[in-house]
């Protein structure tokens, strides 16, 4: 019901603009709205209480479902497009990765745009309130931690509830786009890109209006701006609410902030260095760039202004690994994340510790507790599987007949949720429509996996599961 009402907004987007695929976008919402109403007409009432075994299932047939519907008014649009690229771009929209099968967008409709926008805007709040009110109740790849943050922000009264707390980010969410569609639109943008280029921000997604995605619009402004809101969108949104209630003091006491900001200030002066060394270009020229194509690829929103993949062996490793840094829990960010690298390095640490001094007793923290051995594990086994899944995706869209650097950057940018690859085909200046429909559907559940954390998915295929 919910993706249908949103197919409202761009069927009245084309319908001022005088298009006739406001037609496509008002069938597809009077049929998702028709779908979701049996439904929800047929089970009221029922006063069913939500399982840990259900929550699983629920979460998983969400991000399943909403794509296919959504994929609706791509396919029926005058685009034309074929249903299995039509489902890629509504799951990249909605798990706000940002890869994309279409050309030609400066021509296209502008109600398509729109959707796409709204898809990643979606897509980035139906993630945070996933990762703080879901994620943590199923003990997922340590995500469990920031249960102890929930409850200190639901102990000081102001926000009595989850539900309140979702409600307060749920608005901090809409205010932060308000911003940024301004400051974009005080810059010279019309309208109609300031507003879908602050939704595509703010969730870290990367659709743009242009096939030159950032770089379109050439200016300095801009690209300050958007590195602005991509990192704020790569915060982690409980923080804000601290601010709110009198507490700054505890957003930058946060190691996982600091953490955070200080890779991205590393690899913006790395970056810069390498640029002014390789392509002998000059020290502003080169930070600008490095600035917003290295915030844009932490951060897993992928947008570009300039063709990463030609700056020498250097560039394209390290933007390579730039994929799998994430942003903070808790935010629309996504890939592996900053605390699970801290937990990681803190574990790594203690053990070392261990091995020089036998006797002493060495227990990693984060933030300043002790970290539980659960947590450790979870971590643990979820980095691992992280990259075995990596693997055989790789193989996998290998065996479709892509080249090596098409295909470990494909499946990279597909688990991270980044957007766009490296090389000349899926690279910043390609799209992914020349791929195969099997590489497509082996992305899309890449994407999947990675937005959901993977053991989301996962534990559905154990016969254990299913037993009663």
């Amino acid at each position: 019901m919910f993706i249908g009402l949103a197919m409202l907004v761009p069927a009245m987007v084309d319908l001022i603009d005088g298009n006739k695929d406001w037609q496509v976008f008002l069938v597809s919402a009077a049929v998702a709205i028709f779908i979701g109403g049996g439904l929800y007409l047929s089970n009221r009432g029922s006063g069913m209480e939500l399982e840990r075994r259900q929550a699983f299932i629920l979460t998983t047939a969400v991000w399943i479902i909403l794509p296919a519907a959504a994929a609706m008014p791509f396919t029926f649009s005058e685009m034309d497009i074929p249903y299995t690229d039509a489902f890629f771009e509504a799951m990249s929209g909605l798990t706000t990765t940002g890869s994309t099968v279409l050309t030609g967008l400066d021509t296209a409709p502008p109600g398509i745009l729109m959707w796409r926008a709204l898809l990643q805007w979606t897509g980035g709040i139906g993630i945070i309130v996933t990762a703080i009110a879901i994620m943590p109740l199923l003990r997922i790849g340590g995500m469990q931690l920031f249960r102890m943050e929930t409850s200190e922000a639901t102990s000081e009264k102001a926000l009595p509830r989850v539900a309140d707390i979702v409600k307060a980010i749920g608005y901090m969410y809409l205010f932060l786009s308000l911003i940024c569609t301004i400051a974009l639109w005080m810059t010279g943008m019309s309208l109609f890109d300031a507003v879908t280029h602050a939704m595509t921000t703010i969730s870290t997604g990367g659709f743009s209006t242009s096939d030159q995605s950032a770089s379109n619009f050439e200016s300095p402004l801009v690209e300050s701006i958007m590195v602005v809101f991509m990192i704020m969108g790569a915060l982690p949104f409980l923080m804000y609410l601290h601010i709110l209630k009198g507490n700054p003091g505890s957003f930058l006491m946060d190691s996982q902030i600091r953490w955070f900001l200080s890779i991205i200030l590393i690899g913006v002066v790395a970056m810069t260095f390498w640029q002014i060394r390789h392509d002998e270009i000059s020290f502003w020229i080169a930070l600008r760039h490095s600035m917003f194509n290295v915030t844009s690829i932490i951060t897993g929103t992928g947008y570009a202004t300039a063709d990463y993949s030609s700056w020498g062996s250097f560039g394209i490793t390290a933007f390579f690994f730039f994929m799998f840094v994430g942003g903070c829990a808790g935010s629309t960010s996504c890939s592996i994340k900053i605390f699970r690298v801290q937990i990681l390095i803190e574990t790594a640490r203690c053990q070392l510790m261990q091995m020089i001094r036998p006797n002493g007793i060495y227990k990693p923290r984060y933030n300043g507790r002790p970290l539980p051995d659960e947590t450790i594990a979870s971590v643990t086994s979820f980095v691992f599987l992280f990259l075995v899944i990596f693997a055989l995706l790789t193989i996998a869209l290998g065996l479709t007949g892509l080249d090596f650097l098409t295909a470990i950057s494909s499946a990279a940018t597909a688990i991270t949720n980044v957007g766009p690859g490296l090389g000349e085909t899926v690279g910043p200046s390609g799209t992914f429509k020349t791929l195969s429909d099997p590489a497509k559907w082996l992305m899309s559940l890449g994407m999947l996996l990675g937005r959901l954390e993977l053991f989301t998915v996962l534990v559905l295929f154990s016969r254990r599961f299913w037993q009663r």
